[in-house]
């Protein structure tokens, strides 16, 4: 079995790294930047920042916060006339996943033309992306080095996944000096988010040596350091660990794909407009426990990385195990119980459930699914 390993031609760690980054944009020559993020940090004067680094770079820039928190067909659009207004040759996402995967939808539409619905599905556009560079505020999402982009359909309350090597960043920034400020919430929330790209991409119909060690690792120090993150979110240590935590889960999903975890929180969040990673967070131990009958086995692992002894447990043991152990890690960090709590509705899980059989993250869950059983899951869930 061949296979292909996608990941930005460069990618910047560690504390300094974001100083390390207006050297590397001033060396690649550009000289405008379209600055895409949200308002909270605009607001917070993050935008500010980064534009007067690359001022001092010679660079010149314009923001646009734009970018909801389940960015938006709208947004793109609104993006993609300021960057043509604004004459900019490239694109700063500044954020996590909501700023990143606007910012691919603009920088997509900027070269291929059309409408960002144009390019749902895999592979669907020709050309490379305007050159973007995604600097990252939270650790979770691995927005900023994977080729998913995640843009919510307004028209028909839906979340489009677009997985496509031609919005695959340039260059990928993860400064925890960034992260510090992201409240117990969302740290929480994006954790989880990281963990579930981690463990679906271990059970994976794609997964190989790479993406499962990859995974494992994330698992492992997701497991270690959540939790002080959540509790001390000045604790640098445990912010530079979630930092390579999630960008390891994000070189996993990257190239193994997800799962129905995804496919099922992506409805939530174009239909409800709720946070991913709370979603995910919710539906995890549910739809793992319906794939632990055909991969007991890599769910053991997962209780392993967890910090489960699982010496002396069979495969279905250890797969319950891991169930435990996650459903432990959400209620530690303060995730809710169910969908309900998020204001989900029995009613509208038939519409959830078949919007999910088409997504696109589905397709390399270990057990395929009906429509009636993705709605026992919602339903179960709840």
């Amino acid at each position: 079995m061949s296979s292909t390993f996608f990941i930005p031609a460069v990618n910047m760690m560690g504390a300094g790294s974001l100083d390390e980054a207006m050297v590397a944009i001033a060396n690649y020559g550009f000289r405008k930047a379209l600055i895409v993020t949200d308002v909270g940090l605009a607001r917070a004067g993050v935008a500010e920042k980064v534009a007067a680094l690359l001022a001092a770079a010679d660079i010149q820039s314009v923001v646009f916060d734009g970018a909801q928190p389940n960015p938006t067909v709208g947004n793109v659009e609104k993006g993609l006339a300021q960057l043509r207004d604004s004459a900019c040759d490239f694109i700063i996402s500044l954020g996590g996943g909501s700023p990143h995967d606007c910012a691919k939808g603009i920088a997509l539409c900027a070269t291929n033309g059309g409408n960002i619905a144009d390019y749902e599905g895999v592979d669907r556009s020709a050309k490379p992306q305007l050159p973007l560079v995604a600097i990252n505020t939270t650790a979770g999402t691995a927005s900023e080095m994977t080729r998913f982009c995640i843009i919510t359909d307004e028209a028909r309350h839906v979340k489009m996944a677009i997985v496509d090597r031609n919005v695959t960043p340039l260059l990928s920034v993860n400064d925890p000096a960034l992260m510090v400020a992201m409240p117990k919430g969302l740290t929480a929330a994006t954790g989880m988010d990281a963990l579930t790209h981690a463990i679906e991409a271990y059970v994976s119909t794609d997964a190989t040596p790479i993406t499962d060690a990859c995974a494992l690792k994330a698992i492992e120090l997701i497991s270690a350091n959540l939790r002080t993150a959540v509790e001390n979110g000045s604790d640098m240590p445990a912010r530079e660990a979630m930092a390579y935590a999630q960008f390891l889960a994000g070189m996993a999903f990257n190239n193994a794909s997800l799962g129905y975890v995804h496919a099922m929180a992506h409805q939530l969040g174009g239909f409800y407009d709720l946070p991913h990673g709370v979603c995910n967070a919710v539906l995890l131990p549910h739809v793992e426990s319906y794939n632990a009958s055909v991969c007991p086995e890599r769910l053991r692992d997962v209780a392993t990385a967890m910090g489960v002894e699982t010496r002396g447990l069979d495969a279905a043991q250890g797969a319950e195990a891991a169930l435990v152990a996650i459903r432990t890690l959400s209620q530690a960090i303060g995730i809710p119980g169910g969908l309900a709590e998020l204001g989900a509705k029995a009613d509208d899980i038939p519409t959830l459930a078949a919007n999910a059989m088409n997504d696109a993250c589905g397709l390399t869950n270990p057990r395929r699914a009906t429509q009636e059983e993705i709605e026992a899951i919602f339903h179960s869930a709840l």
